[in-house]
């Protein structure tokens, strides 16, 4: 139907017709799955980063209270402690599925379902007709813009969502908002009885070391496994909402210094030892905030292996990838990602734009790539592997992908090397 509307309707009609179309399908899905959001507390999380983290941490704690938990997330769905990898590409999948998938939620006897909001799901309404609870606002920098048009429209559509926890029939309603970061006053504007907020400073003081991120709540000293100065964030953001649900810290510390961790998320996939003396590190990052924080949150000598994420979007992002990478990374390994049907040596040499005489190994091969920074690894240094995360594939011309997982591919090639 997609299709045919873009086939048939002229380009200046077809924004207002698809946006119906998509408007139409939230509705009858709606209907379709009885209005399951009704019957469960929902929580929304949106923003440009941190939403995965910030939905697993939550999930612990709710958990650790001894509630049943549904959750969706760009790593996975998970009903009552079962899990299935999300292997859509998209961290919010249609209509149909969400509403499919909160149906199931409350037949599993749930009592929260924490839901990853994108703006681009909110631009195809498959927020719509699911009746929200609270929703988080984890913060906001420029993403998607070609695909929204501009940066000011990508904010409309994370508000959005807002306005759709507005117009809930649910009566105790939350927002909770990062308030370190500028665009947290539009999202505390909406009209709801509860409106709560986080910055730093309520985690102060904030120790780190080599076994990760302790920050104090309320006096409370509360330890993570996490590793990201990001992650002081998304911590605050689930201890935030935690709160809310009147859980004690004792079961909110408990859960999070029980939390390994997010795959693909500042994920040590190998630490140092004598036959690979170097760290491993994964991480999803794709915007040049969160490459920069990735960066920022890992000591020593670097080794870099970044692309730019997609191709045939966000491009004013690929010069700055390899500013960023220049400020920080001993050695940088430029490599394919997501192409589509853009030439990925376009992309790299865009990336290499920002990057000054040539200070960068170009690989296209992604495989072949991580194989040479692992090699080129010394003692106490650490290969930083960006852009994928867990994404599950990578993704080429006419619609094809290849299979994929960054953290299997080192583990693949570390044991070649240390045959």
């Amino acid at each position: 139907m997609k299709s045919l509307i873009k086939k048939l309707i002229p380009p200046p009609a077809q924004h207002s017709i698809l946006s119906g179309y998509h408007l139409m399908l939230a509705w009858l899905g709606s209907i379709a799955y009885r209005h399951p959001a009704r019957e469960l507390f929902v929580l929304g999380v949106t923003g440009t980063k941190g939403k995965t983290t910030t939905v697993e941490i939550i999930r612990a704690i709710l958990e650790r209270a001894g509630y049943k938990v549904a959750t969706t997330s760009t790593l996975h769905f998970t009903i009552a402690g079962v899990a299935m990898p999300n292997t859509y590409k998209m961290s919010m999948p249609g209509r149909f599925f969400m509403q499919h998938f909160l149906r199931k939620a409350v037949t599993a006897g749930c009592d929260y379902a924490i839901l990853e909001i994108t703006s681009e799901g909110a631009t195809q309404h498959r927020h719509r007709f699911i009746d929200i609870d609270a929703l988080i606002f984890t913060n906001l920098s420029p993403e998607h813009i070609e695909a929204h048009g501009s940066y000011e429209e990508y904010r409309q559509a994370k508000l959005a969502i807002a306005y759709e926890l507005e117009r809930s029939s649910k009566s105790n309603k939350t927002i909770i908002t990062n308030s370190d970061d500028i665009e947290a006053t539009r999202f505390l504007g909406i009209h709801v009885p509860n409106k709560k907020s986080y910055r730093t400073h309520d985690a102060e003081p904030i120790k780190r070391d080599t076994h990760g991120i302790s920050i104090t709540y309320e006096g409370f000293h509360i330890p993570s496994h996490l590793k990201g100065e990001f992650d002081i964030h998304n911590l605050l953001a689930a201890i935030t909402f935690a709160r809310t649900q009147k859980i004690g810290l004792k079961y909110i510390a408990a859960a999070i210094s029980a939390y390994q961790g997010t795959r693909g998320r500042m994920e040590y996939v190998h630490k140092a030892n004598e036959q690979a003396p170097f760290a491993v590190v994964v991480d999803y990052a794709h915007t040049p905030n969160s490459l920069e924080a990735v960066y920022r949150s890992i000591p020593g000598t670097k080794l870099c292996v970044l692309g730019a994420t997609g191709g045939g979007r966000d491009k004013w992002k690929r010069p700055e990838f390899g500013k960023i990478a220049t400020n920080y990374c001993d050695a940088i390994f430029l490599t394919n990602e997501d192409p589509y049907d853009e030439n990925p040596e376009r992309i790299i040499n865009d990336i290499a734009q920002g990057i000054p005489n040539e200070a960068y190994n170009i690989i296209i091969d992604r495989r072949e790539a991580i194989r040479e920074a692992l090699k080129a690894a010394s003692t106490d240094s650490t290969v930083v592997i960006t852009g994928k995360g867990t994404d599950p594939y990578i993704m080429g011309p006419r619609g094809s992908k290849e299979s994929w997982d960054d953290a299997t591919i080192v583990r693949e090639e570390l044991a070649k090397l240390t045959l």
